[in-house]
């Protein structure tokens, strides 16, 4: 860990196993609503050596869990790109599993309303454009037992994962300001990005289809490229070693592009 890291207000925000002070480029990566940097913890192993793996902590949760969740949407990118700002010192790109997803790519325009550096390239996976309207009404606000119901079909639990009713109810309070993020968010129109945008997808995924995945399409003016993989809305899990591999030849080619420009 870099003396930077210790001292810097943004540690508690920027988990990093393996800093690399000569790193060609940075990837930022967000969680999913109710993840965790942990996540990530073996994406440094699996993905291009010459790439920093930083995985932004959110509140609320693992090494974070006694502090207050965020609830929306625009206070906490806001936040973020001051976070990050440190950061941006070298080129970067961002990746965003479902919720994630929208907060990167709201995190990519509010970077560049600060005049900050833009991603060179921006992941989105496992969430819908952000222009299309939402898969149903809101759950957030639901009482427990039906929003657990809910929550369970939306994003296809396995059944016994709301088994531990104890863990459960420690995570509620979590799990309801996540979705409260993503469920009060509200597009509005800008230009589109200057970076290309990758995203990937699960075939099985019941919530978000290649129609909503594709429609990531108008916000770049680079180019697009939309990559589907065998799952449901965790293929990140099932499909881990194939979605590591293309993201990592995406990365390759970040830094090859580097390399001829330098």
């Amino acid at each position: 860990m870099s003396f930077r890291d210790q001292v810097s207000p943004a540690a508690s925000w920027l988990a990093c196993r393996k800093p690399k002070s000569q790193a060609s480029a940075r990837l930022f990566c967000l969680p999913y609503a109710g993840g965790g940097a942990s996540m990530f913890h073996s994406w440094p192993d699996l993905l291009p050596p010459e790439i920093e793996i930083r995985v932004i902590q959110l509140p609320g949760r693992e090494k974070r869990f006694g502090e207050r969740p965020f609830t929306r949407l625009w206070p906490l990118v806001q936040k973020l790109g001051a976070v990050l700002r440190p950061y941006l010192d070298r080129p970067f790109a961002i990746f965003g599993h479902s919720m994630g997803g929208l907060l990167g790519f709201e995190l990519a325009r509010q970077l560049r309303r600060q005049r900050d550096p833009s991603p060179k390239q921006l992941f989105i996976s496992a969430h819908r454009a952000p222009q299309l309207p939402g898969p149903g009404p809101p759950i957030h606000k639901l009482p427990d037992s039906v929003f657990l119901m809910r929550l369970q079909a939306a994003y296809d639990l396995p059944p016994d994962v709301l088994d531990d009713a104890e863990l459960v109810e420690l995570y509620l309070p979590l799990l309801r300001a996540d979705l409260a993020i993503c469920e009060t968010y509200v597009y509005t129109i800008e230009d589109p990005l200057d970076c290309p945008i990758t995203v990937f997808g699960g075939a099985e995924d019941g919530r978000v289809g290649r129609a909503e995945l594709s429609a990531w399409r108008v916000h770049t003016r680079d180019s697009f490229n939309l990559r589907i993989f065998p799952g449901n809305h965790f293929f990140l899990r099932s499909s881990r070693t194939l979605m590591l591999e293309a993201l990592a030849r995406d990365l390759k080619q970040i830094s090859e592009r580097l390399m001829r420009t330098a």
